[in-house]
């Protein structure tokens, strides 16, 4: 059974979606690397402070986009929830701007930051309700392609953050994110009303989805899976220089390759989200993840773990690229609930790999790589497990 007459899927009703998708990455990829040098220059802020208000920060996104999630697919107010975030994170960051009080950013950080936060898995589920409506088979390579734009915002956001912090200190670099919040609002007013969420799966979906049963299985892998990544991203410069004797330097290289690699890999996913099943993708990246940090945990040299790269960046297109429409298809007809699923199983991983990077810097940052090619192991386990049914 298929689809019938299927409304033809054009160009430019994507040309938003995208321009939404690329003005939200960069938003985040010029403030996100330099809050914590923003909290410690910026605000004076000692070491308990950093963490405790980093932390605060995850839990308050979880607890508000969870919220959010559920609300926004049992009424008709995507749009609303898409400017509700534009207006928060205009307002976050004008106060970030010009406020130098720890205590009042903290209560921002915990009010209007999370609700900008819930931008990036309201867009995409407004994406996969605006397109559900064409009947294409290719929705899964669409909302992949929207991700890229999001990897390809964070190669050019923190080097153009870090300029404007160069030209205008941290009000510049505030300032300049604040506009696109903004820009980005006056493009969701334009955008149509896609109504409730649609609570009936198309076929497609049925024959593509993993079975519902796993979706806390499916959460924990992609958890562990953020954990990884969040814990060899924050150990690498520092193993480099550390335990490698390299050079900043070297691991600026490392991270500007790694971001270079991502996007050609990434689109290659997208293709071919729609030639096999999303959970073969996702698996084959977990099993490319074994390697990867199998490799870096032996290691002895920077230019290793360089040309590891390749496989860090197959990891991260499948991992991350295939990983929103994966757990589309968990939840079809809750396309908040899902998106925000997997935004969530993101900040976790980044809340678990903080302490265990503080283990790392006392025993030997080579251990970090041990403790991610752990945690890799459960989380392919844990997808082996949540395989999807068999069709005749």
């Amino acid at each position: 059974m298929t689809v019938e007459n299927p409304a033809p899927l054009r160009l430019r009703p994507l040309i938003p979606l995208a321009t939404l998708s690329l003005s939200v990455g960069i938003a985040g990829a010029l403030v996100i690397p330099f809050l914590s040098l923003f909290l410690t220059d910026g605000l004076h802020a000692g070491p308990v402070q950093l963490g405790a208000f980093l932390l605060v920060v995850q839990i308050a996104t979880v607890i508000v986009s969870t919220v959010l999630a559920r609300v926004s697919d049992s009424r008709d107010i995507r749009r609303t929830l898409l400017l509700a975030g534009a207006a928060a994170g205009t307002c976050s960051y004008v106060l970030y701007a010009v406020v130098r009080d720890y205590w009042t950013l903290l209560l921002v950080a915990c009010t209007l930051v999370p609700v900008a936060s819930s931008l990036f898995p309201q867009l995409f589920a407004y994406a996969r309700q605006s397109l559900q409506r064409t009947g294409s088979a290719k929705v899964p390579q669409i909302i992949g392609n929207l991700r890229m734009l999001i990897s390809l915002a964070w190669v050019a956001g923190p080097p153009i953050g870090a300029a404007l912090i160069g030209v205008g200190g941290f009000a510049t670099l505030f300032g300049v994110a604040a506009v696109l919040y903004g820009a980005v609002g006056l493009s969701v007013i334009r955008l149509p009303d896609v109504g409730k969420a649609d609570k009936t799966a198309t076929v497609s979906d049925e024959a593509a989805a993993p079975p519902r049963g796993n979706v806390a299985l499916s959460f924990v892998a992609f958890g562990l899976m953020a954990a990884a990544s969040s814990l060899g991203t924050s150990a690498l410069p520092l193993f480099v220089t550390y335990d490698l004797h390299g050079s900043t330097g070297d691991a600026g290289l490392i991270f500007g390759l790694c971001a270079a690699l991502e996007i050609p890999i990434m689109i290659g996913f997208s293709y071919l989200t729609g030639k096999t099943d999303l959970h073969r993708l996702v698996l084959a990246g977990l099993v490319v993840a074994l390697a990867y940090h199998g490799v870096m945990a032996l290691t002895t040299s920077p230019w290793q773990i360089a040309a590891a790269q390749l496989l860090n960046a197959t990891v991260i297109a499948s991992v991350m690229g295939v990983g929103i429409s994966y757990f589309q298809l968990l939840a079809p007809d809750r396309p908040g609930h899902a998106t925000t699923l997997y935004a969530n199983t993101n900040t976790v991983g980044a809340m678990l790999a903080g302490p265990l990077l503080g283990v790392a810097a006392k025993f030997g940052y080579r251990n970090a790589y041990l403790m991610t090619l752990g945690m890799v192991v459960a989380a392919v386990a844990l997808m082996v497990i949540t395989r999807p049914r068999r069709t005749v």
